[in-house]
């Protein structure tokens, strides 16, 4: 095993024993292997660099290289953004830990040697998170690598094996030439991922949001600080910022909204289909505070008479957010609220009950202007996961769920 910091400033030597220079830079080429060192530059004084190819290099070990070629066979370096920079791009930056969820700073990385047809390649192995890679470039030229290795042994080691490794590129056509790919972002919780871009810069941010899908992108930023939020969607395009807010809960979009300037509100409104941005308009009608600001338009409500596989079927063919899915509204014949049945009471009752007979006593509901004191009341006094908001008629508008009241309550503390 090998270091990153082992190998760069190490001399190297030609195939007859001649000195070419100092290891200045490792560069990977993501299009021909994800994790090779495929290049060394070599720098000698005011000479021109020079580039040995992986499969050039005959020997490695702590501070020494040797290659298979003379020094007339490598190459005059030419600078490429298809490659990526050791030295430049990984040592002291920060990279995204998908299986820890969070983001770290390299350190140093360990390279593995793999012997192929004469020469040495060495492969991205792991990254040095921890205080022996810190050691080690702290004392990296002031003493011996055999020196540096006997210290950094008693160390404890914190290490992440590269596959875990996500790189942010906030530069879009670099993300595509270095082939950055955030599929394994995308699969983390969104909570989570909100948790590290918060720790990003606003181009690291930017760049993570733009390389997710709508729906995903959705669920991040809702996940994220109110500030955060606006920052993101200020500065995208209106027509992209509609496509991720058009796949948020309609109380969430409203929220978001709401929090940006009229202009930009305004702008992504217009590229929204009109149902939705009509929905969305009237819940920014309400105080933020209020019963009507935290409600969510979007909940199941049907007639009292309708059978439990009925509801079922009715569930099943329809787009609901199964997640927050835990209460039936139910109305009368005047469309008016008259009841609210529990998921599990419902899953439990025979096929063919009517869900009148399954309804939760007492009946609670508030209406729009409600403050969310009263609300917070309600949730609590009846241990509430859902809550009916309805109209002076008492036909059900909305409903809150008990994640938006625990949204409201920390925001607070």
């Amino acid at each position: 095993m090998l270091h990153a910091t082992e190998v760069l400033g190490a001399e190297a030597y030609d195939v007859n024993g001649n000195f070419v220079g100092r290891v200045r830079e490792m560069y990977i080429v993501p299009a021909e292997q994800l994790n090779r060192v495929a290049r060394l530059l070599l720098g000698r004084g005011k000479y021109r660099p020079l580039v040995a190819r992986y499969d050039q290099v005959a020997f490695v070990a702590p501070g020494t290289i040797k290659l298979n070629a003379d020094e007339m066979a490598l190459e005059p370096f030419r600078p490429n953004e298809a490659w990526l920079a050791v030295r430049k791009d990984l040592l002291d930056q920060q990279v995204i830990d998908t299986n820890g969820r969070k983001v770290v700073r390299v350190n140093d990385i360990d390279l593995l040697e793999q012997r192929t047809n004469g020469s040495v390649e060495m492969r991205l192995s792991r990254v040095d998170v921890g205080l022996p890679g810190a050691v080690r470039r702290l004392l990296q030229g002031l003493a011996s690598p055999s020196v540096i290795r006997r210290i950094q042994e008693k160390l404890p080691p914190r290490n992440i094996r590269w596959e875990f490794i996500n790189l942010i590129e906030p530069d879009p056509m670099r993300r595509v030439k270095l082939r950055i790919d955030h599929t394994k972002l995308a699969k983390l919780h969104p909570a989570d991922l909100a948790d590290i871009m918060e720790k990003l810069s606003a181009t690291e941010r930017q760049s993570i949001i733009a390389s997710l899908d709508e729906e995903t992108a959705a669920e991040t930023i809702s996940e994220l600080d109110k500030r955060l939020q606006a920052q993101i969607v200020e500065k995208m395009d209106p027509e992209k910022a509609a496509d991720i807010i058009e796949e948020m809960a309609p109380d969430a979009a409203a929220d978001l909204l709401a929090d940006l300037s009229p202009e930009t509100s305004r702008e992504v409104l217009q590229e929204m289909p009109r149902e939705e941005a009509q929905e969305v308009r009237e819940l920014l009608q309400f105080a933020e505070d209020s019963a009507g600001g935290m409600m969510n338009t979007e909940f199941v409500f049907v007639g009292e008479a309708a059978t439990r596989d009925e509801v079922l079927d009715w569930v099943r063919t329809h787009d609901y957010n199964v997640e927050q899915l835990d209460t039936v509204f139910l109305t009368n014949q005047e469309m008016a609220l008259s009841g609210a049945v529990p998921i599990a009471r419902l899953l439990m009752a025979a096929p063919g009950v009517p869900l009148r007979e399954l309804k939760a006593e007492p009946l609670v509901y508030v209406e729009p202007e409600a403050g969310e004191k009263e609300v917070f009341e309600l949730f609590d006094k009846y241990n509430l996961r859902s809550l009916a908001v309805t109209d002076k008629e008492g036909h059900p508008v909305g409903s809150i769920t008990v994640d938006d009241v625990v949204t409201r309550l920390r925001s607070r503390l």
